[in-house]
């Protein structure tokens, strides 16, 4: 072989080595987490801390996308543009073949909460959902199991609809604002996830205080956060082992109890089956 030869040949070699090189050390993608309204008043500086917390343990690039309602964090995860969404009951066991459960978290020892139905404070009748019959009650969000799906099949129990019910009706698009919609007599009754109560209690008693728990629900499965089902699998198990590793360490924990939670553990479908079946009974009615 020529001299000359040779030299192209080591130098095309040479180039493709460090090309290849340069394209191995290219960043991942970012990963991009869905979330819906929180109570937090802090939220973006919350999520600054718990985004470089990910970051640092998973060596990816943290992205949160937020949205209104768990219908359009439900929709992106569905299209692929998101990886994780922490979304609620409801929509899981709607869309399960579409996602992948991630991490529980553990509230008060248990993987699981309940739904409150509020009325004002100084309302000291109501007892249950059949006192606020003709009256004007606050959702949260459509695709919420505390926040409606619940009251619903309890409706439904009831052989009667929203409609015929309630004199009238209304979504407030987070728990909070039912709270606060409650609180301000906008509503004589309001359906609501009761960890956000529990936690509102804690950070705003006074705005809680204003209200008053008239009835628990049975126990479901607490919102979940969950995968988009192509994901891969590398990637679903370093995120649920970063989430289900918080309560380990310290800076975990903090965050942790800035979200008024014990931990996450991995869960698994049946934690959901009351909420499954509740969707059932309305679908078919």
């Amino acid at each position: 072989m020529h001299t000359s030869s040779r030299r192209v040949l080591i130098a095309t070699a040479l180039y493709c080595s460090i090309l290849g090189r340069g394209r191995a050390q290219e960043p991942a993608a970012p990963l991009r987490i869905g979330l819906t309204p929180v109570f937090l008043d802090d939220q973006v500086a919350f999520l600054n801390v718990w985004r470089s917390y990910l970051e640092r343990r998973l060596r990816r690039q943290i992205v949160f996308v937020q949205r209104g309602s768990y219908r359009e964090v439900v929709n992106l995860l569905n299209q692929g543009q998101l990886d994780f969404a922490w979304v609620c009951g409801y929509p899981y066991v709607r869309h399960r073949e579409q996602m992948k459960l991630l991490a529980v978290p553990v509230y008060r020892g248990k993987p699981l909460y309940r739904s409150y139905l509020i009325v004002p404070a100084h309302d000291a009748t109501t007892r249950s959902l059949l006192d606020l019959r003709g009256k004007v009650f606050a959702y949260s969000d459509p695709d919420s199991n505390s926040g409606y799906l619940f009251t619903q099949y309890s409706l439904l129990r009831l052989n009667e609809t929203p409609a015929s019910f309630f004199g009238k009706s209304f979504f407030t698009w987070a728990h909070r604002k039912v709270v606060d919609a409650v609180a301000a007599e906008l509503a004589q009754g309001g359906a609501v996830d009761g960890y956000v109560w529990d936690t509102l209690a804690l950070s705003h008693p006074d705005l809680t205080g204003k209200t008053r728990i008239a009835e628990r629900s049975p126990e479901f499965g607490f919102p979940p956060f969950v995968a988009r089902a192509s994901l891969a699998a590398e990637e679903f198990k370093a995120m649920q082992a970063v989430l289900v590793q918080m309560a380990d360490n310290a800076e975990g924990a903090a965050l942790l109890k800035r979200l008024n939670l014990d931990g996450f553990v991995a869960g698994t479908p049946a934690l959901f089956d009351g909420v499954a079946a509740m969707f059932r009974a309305v679908s078919v009615n």
